[in-house]
C-alpha cells in the first residue's frame, strides 16, 4: 500500500477493529500488503464454534448467499469444502424449499443456486481459525476501541481500553498506518472521527420497523409428508408477517418469526407458537406442533438499513477505511450480510492489488462502498414498499421508475417461470448482476404472459423437464 493509504512507504502496520467475518476477512486481505495485522476484538474468542456477545444476531437464522460463497472460496480456499466437512446444510433453490411468495406458492423446479444455512458461529468459527493460523495476524481480545489517535489529516492508531474497565482506566494507544472499521452495526467511528476534527459520514437510513424472534427445535425428517429440508413464508407490503424453517444440521432447525413495529413475535414459548399462526398458511404452525424446542426464544428488533456514506467528499483522514456493517448494514430478512462481509474483502484485496492506480484512502473506500452498494439497491428497494416504513432515503428518482415497473413484473412471474425464477434468484443471492434480469429470455418471459405458481403448498419435488 502507498500513497494516503501507507505514507508513501509499505505499510508496516494495519489495524482492524473488529474480529468478526467483515474485520477477519479484512485482515486476511491486508496480510498480503501490511508486514503485521492486528485484530482488536471487544470479545474473548471462543474455543469453538460458540455463539458470542458480539455477535448479536448471531442466535438467530444467517444464511451464506452464493455469491458470498464464490467470494470466500476465493479468499480462503477450499473454505466450502470445510464448511460441508462441519455438517452446514446445502439448500437448492427453489427445490428444497416450500415457499409462499406474493399470495401462492413457488413451483419446486431443479435448483439454480444453493445456501449454506449452517450456524453463523460454525462459519465464523472457520473462517476465524483459519485466518488466525497466519502468522502475520495477530488478535487482541477483551479490548474495546475508543477513539482513533491522529488528527483530520492522517490517522496514525487507535486508541484501546481493557474490555470492562470503569471510564477512569487508562487508555493507550496502539500505532498504525492504517485503521480498518468493522466494528459492526454500532460503530462509534463517526464519534471517533469527529473527536479527531475530521468529519463524520451522513448517515442514510430507511427502516420498516420489522422485529423478529428465532427459536432452535428438533425434528425428525418427514418423508411421508415432504421431500423438502425447510419452509419460508415471504411477507410482503400486503402480507407483513414471515416464518421460515431451516435446518442447520444434527436433525436442528433455526425458526424465525417476524412482524412489524407494534406487532413484534413474543420471545415466550407460548406467545412464539401462537404468533406463527398469524401467517397466511398453518403449515409453519404445524411443523412447530411436531417438533421438539431446542432453546429459549430470542428477539432481535435493530433491522434498519444504514449506510454511512464514507464514499463522499469531506473532511476526512487519510489512513482509515470502513467496511462490513460499519460501512452499511441491511434488513436481515434478505440474508445478504455474511455475502457482503466476504464480497467487501475481495473488493479491499482488488483495490489494493490494482497496479494500475495508487490505492489511495478514498479510492479504497470507495471500492468498498460499490462491494456493498448491489445488496443496498436491493433490500432499500424491497423496503420502501412496505407499510409505515421511515427514513430519509424514501424517495424515487424520475429514472427509477420504468426500472420499478419491470421489476414488478417480474416478482409477479418468479414464483411460477423457471426462467424468470432462476435469473431473479441469481440477482437476489448477488451471485449475477441485475442485468441478468434483461437477459433476452428472461426479457421475453417477463413480457409474456404469467405462469402461475401454486394454490397450495409444493410439497414435492418438480421433475427436471426433459
Amino acid at each position: 500500500m502507498t500513497d494516503q493509504l501507507g505514507n508513501g512507504r509499505r505499510t508496516r502496520h494495519a489495524v482492524v477493529i473488529g474480529g468478526s467475518l467483515a474485520g477477519l476477512l479484512a485482515a486476511r486481505v491486508l496480510a498480503e500488503h501490511a508486514e503485521r495485522v492486528t485484530v482488536v476484538e471487544r470479545d474473548r474468542f471462543p474455543e469453538g464454534p460458540e455463539a458470542r456477545p458480539g455477535v448479536p444476531q448471531g442466535k438467530h437464522l444467517h444464511v451464506l448467499l452464493e455469491g458470498g460463497q464464490q467470494a470466500l472460496e476465493s479468499l480462503l480456499p477450499g473454505f466450502l469444502d470445510e464448511l460441508t466437512e462441519l455438517g452446514a446444510p446445502k439448500v437448492g433453490m427453489p427445490q428444497d424449499l416450500v415457499q409462499w411468495a406474493n399470495g401462492c406458492w413457488i413451483r419446486r423446479t431443479p435448483a439454480t443456486t444453493h445456501l449454506f444455512t449452517g450456524s453463523r458461529p460454525q462459519l465464523e468459527w472457520l473462517v476465524r481459525r483459519r485466518v488466525l493460523a497466519d502468522p502475520r495476524i495477530e488478535s487482541v481480545e477483551g479490548t474495546e476501541a475508543v477513539g482513533l489517535a491522529g488528527d483530520s489529516s492522517r490517522v496514525r492508531g487507535v486508541l484501546l481500553r481493557e474490555r470492562g474497565a470503569g471510564s477512569d482506566k487508562e487508555t493507550r494507544t496502539l500505532e498504525a498506518d492504517l485503521v480498518v472499521d468493522a466494528s459492526g452495526r454500532g460503530s462509534k467511528a463517526p464519534d471517533w472521527l469527529a473527536g479527531i476534527g475530521a468529519e463524520a459520514p451522513h448517515e442514510e437510513i430507511l427502516d420498516t420497523g420489522l422485529a423478529y424472534a428465532t427459536r432452535v427445535y428438533r425434528s425428525e425428517e418427514e418423508p411421508e409428508r415432504t421431500d423438502a429440508l425447510g419452509y419460508y413464508v415471504v411477507p410482503n407490503p400486503e402480507q407483513v408477517y414471515g416464518g421460515v424453517v431451516l435446518p442447520i444440521g444434527e436433525g436442528r432447525h433455526l425458526v424465525t418469526l417476524s412482524g412489524l413495529r407494534a406487532d413484534a413475535p413474543p420471545t415466550d414459548e407460548a406467545g412464539f407458537e401462537e404468533y406463527a399462526k398469524r401467517l397466511p398458511h398453518p403449515i409453519v404452525s404445524e411443523w412447530l406442533a411436531r417438533a421438539e424446542p431446542d432453546s429459549p426464544v430470542f428477539g432481535f428488533r435493530k433491522t434498519a438499513n444504514v449506510r454511512r456514506r464514507y464514499d463522499r467528499p469531506g473532511r476526512r483522514p487519510a489512513g482509515f477505511l470502513a467496511t462490513g456493517d460499519a460501512l452499511a448494514t441491511f434488513n436481515p430478512i434478505y440474508g445478504q450480510g455474511m455475502a457482503v462481509a466476504a464480497l467487501s474483502a475481495v473488493a479491499l484485496r482488488d483495490a489494493l492489488g490494482d497496479r494500475k492506480r495508487t490505492p489511495s484512502t478514498r479510492r479504497v473506500q470507495r471500492a468498498l462502498f460499490d462491494a456493498s452498494k448491489f445488496a443496498w439497491d436491493i433490500s432499500n428497494g424491497a423496503d420502501k414498499k412496505m407499510p409505515g416504513v421511515t427514513g430519509n432515503v424514501l424517495g424515487d428518482r424520475p429514472a427509477d421508475k420504468p426500472a420499478s415497473w419491470y421489476l414488478g413484473r417480474v416478482q409477479e412471474r418468479y414464483m411460477g417461470d423457471p426462467v424468470v425464477g432462476g435469473a431473479f434468484r441469481k440477482v437476489l443471492t448477488l451471485s449475477a448482476p441485475v442485468t441478468a434480469l434483461f437477459a433476452p429470455e428472461v426479457f421475453r418471459a417477463v413480457l409474456g404472459p404469467v405462469l402461475p405458481g401454486h394454490r397450495e403448498p409444493s410439497m414435492w419435488r418438480e421433475a427436471p423437464e426433459e
